[in-house]
């Protein structure tokens, strides 16, 4: 080996000591916060602790502070993934404003973030949900009516507008459900609630809203936040409660975290794709195995819906406080938690504790699809279930009830059939923590259509209308029942789901108004509106 002049030695250990390290370091400098959730927050809330989930590349190499009067920082969480951190801050002396967040790479600031607490409105958490006074309409947005055709197809979405595609986007949105809010009130509808309006960033089947891709953002598809939060304020405006759809059991496969999960233990995880065995009954069982229990829970829903894992504490208080992000922001004074179930069912407890100590006079109710009281009434808050559990979410949907209608008015009376059938179901109403917040209906948007499952025969259909709009518990309408629709489940999804006419500028008659509906139609329509008006 030949030996380097001493020039060349210097200039060598020059290089290596100090433009190398600084090339790496330039390497490995993290970016700043691409995302940050909660984007912002409140004061005076009833919980003070805050948790914020910073993501950027990175961005848990990165040294965090905070110095506000009020904010205490009391836990910096890092995972596997250095992409993510969680803070965990005590808000109980904080007042309203901005305060920063930085971010230091040693002694070098790298990055600010302004994050905002705002006042709350005044009389927040005294809110009041729905209740046996009130009856609620069901609309899947996508289905309703286009009131902005500028939205149907956007910019950075998989999907755009299909009409010809019964499973396709149709362009509905939350325009068109503003233009006829004043449709559903002269019907005498005093609570409105609508399929889920997150962002479903889907390659295909996006319109039902079920695969959520961004839990804090708003399907532009559908419109912007600031149009939902005016679509609340009109319905509020107008007597009627608001009822959002919520999801926590799962995330549709284009969710962003899928690219980069904060951790493996952030979804349920199977050597293989395991479906969920959709049996619920295992949850309650004395004699249920654990690997039912857990099939049943962390099985998914479906091979493009990745299914979540509550028990990471991170991602339970995420979720709990996303649900109390929508209610504070937006005004609503409902929730629909779908596939109540399926989810850790001690979380769905926890999270419903949550959501009712920061509103108790708010209402929730839960989707426990089951046609056995026994099964059902265990999923309602307030239950003494032989187990001591207490999901703390009030209201259920009335399954069994919803089974019993569509039998009981179209068969032959006899010792168990005919309208001994709704006898009977409201004989076992001992069941129920309060049978009275249970919510009751004839079809909805994952049913047979109510006329359908009534032989399609008008008088039956009326009956069962005056049955359903005058028994105890909480009457809830599918959009289009008033129109006799019909379809079986096992056609399509997208057909009993099919759009509203006079929803869309093309459409040539209009079933908003007397002259576009049918004589049959008319009648049921006054009829509802008497019920509902009485």
């Amino acid at each position: 080996m030949k030996h380097l002049s001493f020039s060349v030695w210097i200039t060598a250990m020059l290089f290596a000591l100090f433009l190398l390290p600084g090339l790496r370091s330039e390497a490995r400098t993290p970016t700043a916060p691409t995302r940050v959730e909660p984007p912002f927050w409140w004061t005076d809330m009833h919980h003070t602790e805050l948790q914020i989930k910073v993501y950027g590349k990175d961005v848990a190499r990165l040294r965090v502070e905070i110095n506000q009067p009020g904010v205490v920082l009391r836990e910096i969480v890092t995972l596997e993934n250095p992409n993510y951190v969680f803070l965990y801050l005590d808000l109980s002396d904080a007042t309203p404003g901005t305060f920063p967040i930085n971010f230091y790479a040693g002694r070098r600031l790298q990055h600010t973030y302004n994050f905002e607490l705002r006042q709350r409105e005044p009389g927040s958490s005294q809110r009041r949900g729905f209740d046996a006074s009130d009856a609620m309409y069901l609309l899947m947005p996508d289905r309703f009516s286009n009131g902005n055709t500028a939205n149907d197809n956007m910019p950075g979405m998989l999907e755009g507008v299909d009409r010809a595609n019964p499973n396709g986007r149709q362009g509905g949105d939350i325009q068109g459900v503003r233009n006829h809010l004043e449709y559903l009130h002269a019907l005498g509808f005093t609570a409105l609630w609508l399929n889920p309006v997150f962002e479903n960033n889907q390659p295909r089947y996006s319109y039902h809203g079920y695969a959520i891709t961004d839990f804090y953002r708003v399907d532009p598809r559908l419109g912007t936040m600031d149009e939902f939060i005016q679509l609340v304020k009109d319905a509020r405006a107008l007597g009627m409660d608001f009822v959002k759809d919520m999801i926590f059991n799962h995330i549709g496969d284009r969710h962003w975290w899928m690219a980069d999960l904060p951790s493996r233990d952030w979804l349920n995880q199977w050597p293989s794709f395991t479906r969920t065995s959709y049996r619920m009954t295992t949850l309650l069982d004395p004699h249920a195995s654990k690997a039912d229990a857990r099939r049943m829970v962390d099985g998914w829903f479906d091979t493009h819906m990745p299914d979540l894992n509550q028990r990471n504490r991170h991602l339970a208080l995420y979720l709990k406080q996303n649900s109390v992000w929508w209610i504070e922001l937006t005004g609503i004074t409902g929730i629909r938690k779908d596939t109540q179930p399926y989810p850790d069912k001690d979380f769905m407890s926890d999270w419903g504790k949550y959501v009712m100590s920061e509103y108790p006079n708010f209402n929730i109710v839960g989707e426990a699809w089951s046609g056995e009281p026994a099964i059902i009434s265990y999923f309602q808050g307030g239950t003494k279930n032989h187990d001591g559990y207490n999901s703390h979410i009030p209201s259920v949907f009335d399954f069994a009830l919803y089974d019993e209608i569509g039998h009981a008015f179209e068969e032959q009376e006899g010792w168990g059939t005919g309208l001994m059938r709704l006898y009977n179901a409201l004989a076992l109403d001992f069941l129920y923590a309060n049978p009275y917040n249970l919510v009751i209906f004839g079809d909805n948007h994952d049913t047979d259509r109510f006329f359908t499952r009534i032989g399609q025969d008008t008088r039956n259909l009326k009956m069962a209308l005056t049955f359903l709009l005058t028994t105890r518990g909480i009457p809830q309408i599918y959009t289009g029942t008033e129109l006799l629709k019909t379809a079986y489940e096992h056609h399509g999804h997208g057909i009993m789901r099919s759009p509203f006419p006079g929803g869309w500028p093309c459409d040539t008659v209009s079933a908003f108004t007397p002259q576009g509906r049918t004589p049959e139609q008319n009648k049921v329509v006054d009829l509802m509106r008497q019920l509902l008006n009485f």
